[in-house]
């Protein structure tokens, strides 16, 4: 059924090639040689509860050698660990502050720019004022009065 589910009519199908693995050669292994114990262990019987008895050799588990007692770390070594792990914390808590300071100084610095612009625009519009009407600004200097480059006295 299968088989010509893919099939065009009018067209050949191709040959298939098939691969198959070539077996390697066996390795010959090295010989085991069988290790004897240091000491014959003694003969131990076993009685299961079903009443069978199992005779063998008993084993005791293979013990982990001692490990090498730890030397003491030397006080000097430790002061200086820990000195090193303050110096970096310090660097980088200074590394912070410099750069928090140097935002906080564009960022003032930008406000005050911000405020000159401001300011800058509202005396123009005072200043420009075409607005037409012929009263114009009052200043008063010394108790002298300039209007409109008239002096009022």
């Amino acid at each position: 059924m299968y088989e010509h589910a893919n099939l065009v009519p009018g067209r050949r199908e191709a040959t298939v090639e098939v691969h198959r693995p070539t077996p390697l050669a066996p390795v010959p292994s090295a010989p085991v040689v069988p290790v004897q114990p240091g000491t014959i262990p003694a003969v131990t019987s076993i009685v299961l509860p079903d009443g069978r008895v199992v005779t063998g050799y008993s084993l005791e588990p293979a013990k982990p050698e001692p490990a090498a007692a730890k030397q003491p770390v030397s006080r000097a070594a430790v002061n200086i660990a820990l000195g090193g792990i303050g110096f970096g914390a310090v660097c980088g808590g200074l590394f912070l502050l410099t750069a928090f300071i140097t935002a906080l100084t564009a960022f003032i610095t930008q406000l005050i720019t911000l405020a000159a612009v401001i300011f800058g625009g509202w005396v123009a519009v005072q200043v420009f004022n075409a607005s037409g009407h012929s009263g114009g600004n009052t200043f008063n200097i010394r108790k002298a009065v300039f209007k409109r480059n008239h002096f009022h006295g």
